[in-house]
């Protein structure tokens, strides 16, 4: 057999180079723990989702997608462990740089909807805003919690698992938490383009933090842009927001017990409202 011909030699001034392959992303190990198999929100948690591995999986991974660069993904976390409980609330995250854990109500979880896909777009969103929690920076643990938790909702936002009970508004604060603060910084997102809250996160990396962060990242301090933002809404930001007259209802189940703190060790127990 006569031998094969030489390839033909590359031309150095093309402008083609090799594609290197993307990296891999570094999923951590999941495990889980049941501590009562009677509990019926075992029962809707297995029944709404019945692929656990691929779930967390896609709560990690909605973390590196609006946190993190491809190139920036830490490595850190190896082991998230999920605690399926009876307690108040809805779920909080505790653990240190290599270990977390995440615990979620399973009294909350038998409360979900009957209908299987609401019940699982419910849970998911949990699981996902929980998940933030285990990779997002918080500026050497000075970060407003209004904003962490802002965060948090944003990538439950923009994974598409929004609870039902949001509504887009503006108010007093911009770092009022969870779902008010998770449509501002879609907002800046949309206005200063795709990126801005990776790089908002990227900032609180390894730093202390300041409010001055927003005007190195838009050109606009916060306070300004949060005016622009209400404006955009209908709401005028010079009157002065109406204070609900005292009584009981809705809004007096709402709380956040931060039980840690620092980089380290952070525990946040939330309520079915906020969520």
């Amino acid at each position: 057999m006569p031998p094969l011909p030489a390839p033909p030699p590359i031309n150095p001034g093309s402008g083609v180079a090799p594609v290197p392959p993307p990296p891999s992303e570094p999923i951590p190990t999941f495990d889980l723990r049941v501590q009562d198999l009677s509990h019926p929100g075992v029962a809707k948690f297995n029944w709404a989702v019945p692929k656990l591995n691929d779930a967390m999986k896609g709560a990690v991974q909605a973390s590196f997608r609006w946190l993190y660069a491809p190139e920036t993904i830490p490595a850190d976390v190896q082991t998230i462990l999920l605690v399926l409980r009876s307690m108040d609330g809805v779920a909080y995250t505790t653990g240190h740089r290599h270990f977390k854990e995440i615990h979620f109500s399973l009294d909350y979880i038998a409360k979900c909807s009957e209908d299987r896909d609401l019940a699982a777009k419910e849970i998911q969103g949990v699981l996902v805003h929980e998940v933030v929690h285990c990779y997002q920076y918080n500026a050497h643990g000075q970060c407003p919690g209004g904003l962490i938790e802002g965060i948090a909702d944003f990538v439950r936002l923009q994974a598409g698992y929004e609870a039902p009970h949001w509504k887009q508004k503006g108010g007093e604060k911009w770092d009022a938490g969870y779902s008010t603060t998770a449509y501002f910084l879609k907002w800046i997102e949309t206005r200063y383009g795709t990126g801005t809250v990776i790089e908002l996160n990227e900032a609180m990396k390894d730093r202390d933090y300041h409010r001055r962060i927003f005007k190195k990242l838009t050109g606009r301090p916060v306070r300004k842009l949060w005016k622009i933002y209400r404006r955009s809404l209908g709401e005028n930001p010079d009157l002065p927001v109406p204070v609900p007259a005292p009584g009981p209802g809705p809004g007096d189940e709402e709380k956040l017990v931060d039980l840690g703190g620092g980089d380290e060790m952070q525990e946040r127990l939330i309520v079915a409202k906020d969520l």
